[in-house]
């Protein structure tokens, strides 16, 4: 992960970042449709506890962090590993995330509602403080002064004329009383805005009813995109839970009130003979309340494909569907009763 060093918004787009303002989307006129809305969400963390260790030891002269939310994935810890090592000025392999129990870290809540980048992140950096702070007094040990005259900057520990490393002082930690741990627990309070856009070109079977997806792009600010490309992963996962929303995902029950698709071979979700591939452009606008500018991603692209699928399609047939999912038979109801109206 590289520092904020620009305020100006930032796009990514094709692999590369852009400023907001060079990025583009091309729209293809094809014709039939096109729709497109915005979403916005109000994250609001209360009562939200995260808690966090790091573990460092002199032999290995690396960092392994721990901690506990449940159902988090390897790829979410390396996020928070990664915000760890910014906060130490170390490169994002030197700490070796792993997920504990209760038992070695305590209660924290669970992995969900965008917040665990966020939020869990947050209790790394803080986790990081600590260890800054410790390591601070353990200089002061070999330079013979106090603490408070231990200064952090550039990524070196400083007195007067004297310089350590990260590195170099863990490699002391044995002759200043042991390995360093690190710990946090933050209750985040206040909103992390999602904001996105998704865009979308759907072609309808006049007789059917049928719903094509051909193109669809989701913008979204991700506040500071930690991993990109993991960021780009829950922008599209989030779409496709929205597109299935949108025109497929329902339960039926019959009179008795049994429910008649309860696997999922009857529950009809979209897989990817469905759909195109899911353009992603990530927009970074910083979230001034956390130190990297991070926000929630997970939840917002969820929110915005039922609406955007559903103004396309009011594009291409002049109807406008109220009921989700936009299923064929809705679809073709719609098309039947403009073409009665007259």
């Amino acid at each position: 992960m590289n520092a904020m060093t620009s305020s100006e918004p930032q796009a990514y787009l094709n692999g590369q970042w852009l400023p907001a303002s060079q990025a583009s989307i091309g729209l293809a006129d094809a014709g039939f449709v096109l729709g497109a809305t915005v979403s916005e969400q109000l994250r609001t963390f209360g009562g939200k506890l995260f808690r966090l260790e790091a573990h460092l030891d002199r032999l290995e002269r690396s960092l392994a962090i721990t901690g506990v939310t449940p159902g988090i994935t390897r790829q979410e810890f390396q996020q928070i590993a990664m915000q760890l090592a910014e906060t130490l000025g170390l490169k994002a392999h030197d700490v070796h995330p792993q997920v504990a129990d209760t038992d070695s870290v305590g209660y924290t809540d669970v992995t969900g509602g965008s917040r665990v980048t966020f939020a869990t992140g947050l209790a790394a950096y803080h986790a990081g403080l600590d260890i800054r702070q410790q390591m601070q007094a353990r200089a002061a040990i070999l330079w013979e002064c106090k603490s408070d005259q231990v200064t952090w900057e550039d990524g070196l520990f400083r007195h007067g004329d004297k310089t350590f490393t990260f590195r170099e002082l863990a490699g002391k930690l044995n002759q200043t009383g042991g390995p360093v741990v690190g710990r946090a627990s933050v209750d985040p309070e206040g909103p992390t805005n999602g904001f996105g856009t998704h865009i979308v070109d759907v072609e309808v079977d006049p007789d059917t009813g049928k719903v094509t997806i051909l193109r669809y792009t989701a913008v979204q600010d991700a506040g500071k995109a930690i991993h990109p490309s993991y960021v780009e992963g829950q922008m599209q996962g989030g779409s496709v839970q929205g597109i299935g929303w949108a025109l497929n995902e329902e339960y039926f029950y019959d009179d008795q009130g049994k429910m008649r698709n309860a696997s999922y071979l009857d529950y009809r979700m979209p897989t990817a003979l469905d759909l195109p591939m899911i353009d992603t452009i990530i927009v970074e606008v910083p979230n001034p309340a956390h130190p990297f500018g991070v926000r929630g991603v997970g939840e917002t692209p969820i929110v915005a494909p039922p609406a955007a699928v559903a103004a396309a399609i009011h594009n291409a047939i002049g109807a406008r569907l109220f009921e989700l999912p936009m299923a064929p038979h809705r679809v073709w109801a719609a098309i039947r009763d403009k073409a009665t109206a007259g």
